[in-house]
């Protein structure tokens, strides 16, 4: 059995944090969400993963991501020259999967459920396809799948007007190698995409035998900022483990779940967990509230922070109100001049998003 993660795609909805990198490697609790995904894998036993890169992300992900030793893995990488449909990734990795069954996740979706009882169904009923359904408010902005009592998949349409069900398709999928065949029967779609919906829909149009379960657990799509909040507060709910490694002085206060990295000091300052703090960061005189993460290198002055997500590097310095719901990208600095008359003056890139109250 092998694993194919697909890593490619431009991360429009998560701009400007992804004009300088890939969205796959935003953090969450951290750590990297393309990171989880591998992890899950290998949890499951799949140690062969090939990654599909695009030109514009791939160098920055095997920089990162490495040859998968570090998970217990062995990662091959593939390039994708552009974005042309998850089924093009299928078919351009085939060279890599060969005729083994393979399992095909989306690297910026995170899951709560063990991929263990998905894979032995798969490997029991000796299934063509198994697709994993979720239950959702908005199916429209979804693949969505029709499917009978018994859980055989009867029709898939790819963000339907109408949605004949309210169960999307989970970006992880379970295939044999018969999928490479419906593949080479598809056209692209209207929007110039070979479409993995449509190449299964070609497994059941040929009658082979494709099923589908639902998630018992939670399902996240990080692919907007509050998506990627909200993965970040149930990561740090279900997961954070407290540990402090670094220092505090004793007019600080840690309450509750916190981990804090090697060589970080906190003076003068109140955490409040659930809290992750990485590796030589300096805070001071700060609040840090529930359900923020905060990488490494990281420089808090006189700042209350809450529920966001502060990227490595990051300064922020003397910020009179609370920041709440907030992802600060790498390298990025707030802070409060003394300057009058009061004022506000900014240095904003394209797609930035500022809320003042």
């Amino acid at each position: 059995m092998k694993a194919l993660i697909l890593s490619g795609g431009k991360g429009t909805r998560l701009r400007p944090l992804t004009y300088t990198g890939a969205k796959q490697l935003v953090p969450v609790a951290n750590k990297p969400i393309l990171w989880y995904g591998i992890e899950s894998l290998v949890a499951a036993g799949i140690r062969d993963i090939g990654i599909i890169i695009s030109p514009e992300t791939g160098t920055e992900i095997q920089i990162k991501t490495g040859t998968g030793d570090r998970f217990g893995a062995n990662i091959t990488y593939i390039l994708q020259d552009q974005p042309l449909g998850l089924a093009h990734a299928v078919k351009i990795a085939q060279p890599f999967l060969g005729d083994s069954p393979f399992v095909m996740y989306l690297g910026d979706n995170l899951i709560q459920d063990d991929l263990n009882p998905f894979l032995d169904s798969f490997k029991n009923q000796q299934l063509e396809a198994l697709i994993l359904l979720r239950s959702v408010s908005n199916p429209s902005a979804f693949g969505v799948a029709q499917v009978d009592e018994n859980g055989r998949v009867l029709q898939l349409v790819e963000k339907p007007k109408n949605p004949m069900s309210n169960l999307a398709l989970v970006g992880i999928y379970f295939f044999s190698s018969a999928i490479h065949h419906a593949i080479s029967c598809i056209q692209p779609s209207a929007r110039g995409e070979l479409e993995i919906t449509d190449a299964i829909q070609e497994l059941i149009n040929q009658k082979q035998s494709v099923e589908a379960l639902q998630l018992l657990g939670w399902w996240l799509d990080t692919g907007k900022k509050d998506d990627l909040l909200e993965a970040n507060r149930i990561i740090l709910d279900t997961c954070l483990v407290k540990t402090i490694d670094g220092e505090k002085d004793e007019k600080s206060q840690i309450i509750g779940r916190v981990a804090i990295g090697k060589g970080s000091k906190i003076i003068n300052s109140t955490i409040r967990g659930p809290v992750v703090i990485g590796e030589n960061c300096h805070i001071e005189n700060c609040f840090i509230g529930p359900y923020t993460s905060v990488a490494d290198r990281v420089t808090l002055q006189s700042t209350d922070v809450e529920h966001s997500v502060i990227l490595k590097e990051a300064q922020i310095l003397g910020i009179d109100d609370r920041i709440i719901d907030s992802v600060i990208g790498q390298r990025a600095k707030l802070s409060l001049t003394p300057h009058h008359p009061k004022a506000v003056r900014f240095m904003i890139g394209d797609d930035s998003q500022i809320e003042l109250y």
